[in-house]
C-alpha cells in the first residue's frame, strides 16, 4: 500500500517539505521508531479515543502512553475511553488499521498533541501503512492540522 493519497496531495498542495521513509513490515510504535532508527520522542503515534460517543484522534511519542486521569481532566470530566479498533476502522478507510497518520483533520476529526512532542523539531509517523513513515517538520505538521496541545500523556 502507498502512501495514502489523500495527505500526499495535502502535503505537496501545500508545499511541505517531507520525506517518505520506508522499512519492514512492522505493527508497534516502538518496533516502527527502532525500524526508522529515531527516538520514541520523534515517533508521533496516533491513539483513538472516544469522548462520550464521539471520536478524537491523540497524537503523542512512542515511547509515552495516554494517561486517562489527565484525559478526564482535560474533557472536564466527561466520559473518556480509549477507542477499539472495530470503533474507528471505517473513520480511516484508505489506511491499514492501527497505522493512520496523525492528520485527523483530513478525516473530520479533532486531534490532541501532547506538550512533549510539541517539543521536537521533526516528527516521523506513519504513512497509512504499516512499512511507510513520513518525516516532517513539527511546525509544517501545526500549520496544517493546527492540534490542540495539550498535556495528556505519561513516559512509559
Amino acid at each position: 500500500m502507498a502512501i495514502v493519497g489523500r495527505l500526499k496531495s495535502y502535503l505537496d498542495k501545500n508545499g511541505v517539505d517531507y520525506h517518505i521513509l520506508y522499512h519492514q513490515r512492522v505493527y508497534t510504535a516502538q518496533e516502527v521508531a527502532a525500524a526508522q532508527h529515531v527516538s520514541g520522542k520523534e515517533l508521533a503515534k496516533v491513539v483513538m479515543i472516544k469522548v462520550g460517543s464521539e471520536p478524537a484522534m491523540m497524537v503523542l511519542p512512542a515511547s509515552f502512553m495516554v494517561d486517562m486521569d489527565k484525559l478526564k481532566k482535560l474533557f472536564h470530566g466527561k466520559r473518556v475511553k480509549l477507542a477499539r479498533e472495530e470503533e474507528f476502522q471505517g473513520l480511516f478507510p484508505d489506511c491499514e488499521i492501527g497505522a493512520m497518520p496523525p492528520f485527523g483533520n483530513l478525516y473530520e476529526l479533532e486531534v490532541y498533541v501532547d506538550t512533549v512532542l510539541a517539543e521536537q523539531s521533526h516528527i516521523v509517523f506513519q504513512a497509512g501503512s504499516h512499512v511507510e513513515t513520513i518525516k516532517m517538520a513539527y511546525k509544517d505538521f501545526v500549520n496544517l492540522v493546527q492540534p490542540h496541545v495539550v498535556d495528556f500523556a505519561t513516559y512509559r
